[in-house]
């Protein structure tokens, strides 16, 4: 039997996506791409925006075409929030939702055996236990992702992930560890720990822990070179946390906290619980205490009631924090938030127009960052190859491009030395040992 798997959205999904794979060759089932023939074809839905519901309708219709006689099985964000529209997909015969992917396989094999759709999306907002779905695969990636919590109840009103995922649910860190020794000994360098509302790690465990112990219980293994945070709220850094990304040389010197709007009204319209003057003193404080640090981040733009004038402050905001990077979302309306209902909804010729000069801002801002590191010398983890050029990313997230022969996923010295692409080209000065980083 012959399985394709493929992913919507977020790294949390990656990752979620990558445990089923595992799930599926215990059983014995062969793993094909998704745009081949296959027995069984599982789609891993986003429902962050309107583009990420449409999406996932079309990759399951191009399923269905690709072999009318396969089980498709539904999990994911969309699927949890609107299970009547994906049971209605012509094809679709297993649904889940955010929490039932440990058992994706029985629910396939039941489906193998029984006809009609079968339904097992339940209530998230009763999920209190992490899905602890182990690892029994190596990722197809030369940095390992490393799911740790799950779940979120900041309820921000233009999001429907509280409600696809339900509230704060976190993994032990014994497990933490299991896994990402796991990791180690299939050879990866990096781990990034991820999580739907990472900072919010440890707040459900009956062990007083926090994400600084989870990173602790990492760096406790001595293959792991690097380790890199995913998204994080500015105001749940913990002078742990500071301490040890200061003091610990294999801890990325990266942040993304996402800011979503520099403007106060609009961040009292979103319930973002700050102010643009709270977020730029502790932007000032993540600089003091974790000196040449990178601060990347998130800006929606578009949102419901948001003027020219509070458009024009954000922009002003933005420049004056000097973000490595930014990742620009227009506003995407979604059905059963609070800010869906509003009647003042920006329209979206004005919403794509404010994104484009939001993204020329973050290019220009990006393109100072990685000029300010021409001519330093570099770590730089490789991860892909293309027609003859290698890129990768140095430990404060600047992507580098090179045409010397480099291995993927092994570290080097590398020499920044002009600007390139979205990045920077670089001169590769040597392979860093793994077993000892000091010798070269």
């Amino acid at each position: 039997m012959k399985a394709a798997l493929t992913t919507l959205g977020c790294k949390v999904n990656q990752f979620e996506t990558e445990t089923m794979e595992g799930l599926f060759k215990q059983r014995g089932y062969g793993i094909v791409p998704f745009d081949e023939a296959a027995d069984v074809y599982v789609i891993n839905t986003c429902s962050v925006t309107s583009l990420g519901d449409r999406k996932s309708r079309q990759v399951i219709r191009r399923a269905h075409r690709t072999n009318p006689a396969a089980i498709i099985a539904v999990c994911g964000c969309y699927s949890q929030v609107a299970p009547d529209a994906i049971r209605a997909i012509k094809g679709v015969r297993v649904v889940l939702g955010t929490k039932e992917r440990g058992q994706i396989v029985d629910c396939v094999e039941r489906a193998m055996r029984e006809d009609g759709v079968l339904d097992f999306v339940g209530d998230v907002r009763g999920a209190r236990v992490f899905e602890d779905i182990p690892i029994y695969d190596s990722p197809e990636r030369t940095r390992a992702f490393l799911k740790i919590e799950d779940g979120c109840e900041n309820f921000c009103s233009y999001c429907i992930i509280p409600y696809a995922r339900g509230p704060v649910k976190s993994r032990e860190v014994a497990h933490v560890r299991r896994e990402a020794e796991k990791l180690a000994a299939l050879g990866f360098h990096e781990i990034v720990l991820t999580g739907i509302h990472l900072g919010a790690y440890g707040r459900d465990l009956a062990a007083d822990v926090t994400l600084a112990d989870a990173c602790r219980a990492v760096l406790s293994i001595p293959a792991i070179k690097r380790l890199r945070l995913g998204s994080l709220e500015s105001i749940e850094l913990s002078p742990d946390l500071f301490a040890l990304i200061r003091e610990e040389e294999r801890f990325c010197a990266h942040l993304h906290l996402p800011l979503q709007a520099g403007s106060d009204p609009v961040l009292r319209a979103m319930n973002r619980h700050y102010t643009t003057a709270g977020f730029a003193r502790l932007i000032a404080h993540v600089r003091e205490e974790v000196p040449g640090v990178a601060v990347s981040t998130d800006v929606i733009v578009g949102f419901p009631g948001e003027t020219d004038a509070d458009f024009e402050a954000g922009l002003a905001f933005v420049e004056r924090m000097g973000f490595s990077r930014m990742h620009v979302f227009p506003y995407s309306r979604r059905t059963g938030t609070p800010a869906a209902a509003r009647k003042d909804q920006v329209p979206e010729p004005v919403r794509k127009e404010r994104a484009h000069r939001m993204q020329a801002l973050a290019d220009r801002m990006a393109e100072a960052y990685h000029n300010a590191f021409i001519g330093r010398e570099m770590r730089v983890l490789f991860e892909t190859e293309h027609e003859g050029e290698t890129d990768g990313l140095t430990d404060n997230y600047i992507r580098v491009y090179t045409k010397d022969a480099v291995r993927a996923g092994e570290l080097y010295a590398v020499r920044l030395e002009s600007a390139y692409k979205d990045g920077v080209f670089g001169r590769v000065l040597a392979w860093i040992d793994p077993s000892n980083p000091l010798r070269r």
